[in-house]
């Protein structure tokens, strides 16, 4: 699954399509979160797949580890990272925060 794919398309100003921004929420700590330790070949999407069921919430468990460089959806090997137990709380807070207030074109949603 391509790391855009639900990521809305709208006109800029000046009639280009491009994706519209997106903020993450604030994700809060659980006494059931689950802590890993990465080894090689460890992927957000993957670990998001084993977890949730679903690759495409690999944003949950990067923004819980914002001390990551978020420009991978690769941890780096050894680093414990944060797996939140309850993906449902920050999926809906995700979905409040990014509704749409501009068109869009018929391409994509915000849905997860």
């Amino acid at each position: 699954m391509a790391r855009y794919t639900n990521i809305p398309k709208i006109k800029s100003p000046d009639k280009k399509i491009v994706y519209q921004s997106v903020r993450y929420p604030e994700i809060p700590r659980s006494f059931n979160d689950v802590y890993v330790y990465t080894t090689v070949g460890d992927r957000f999407d993957t670990l998001a797949q084993q977890y949730y069921g679903d690759s495409s919430l690999w944003w949950v468990i990067s923004v819980a580890n914002g001390n990551l460089n978020q420009n991978s959806l690769t941890p780096p090997v050894g680093s414990q990272i944060r797996i939140p137990s309850n993906p449902t709380p920050t999926i809906a807070e995700y979905k409040r925060i990014n509704q749409q207030t501009t068109t869009s074109t018929n391409e994509g949603s915000s849905g997860y």
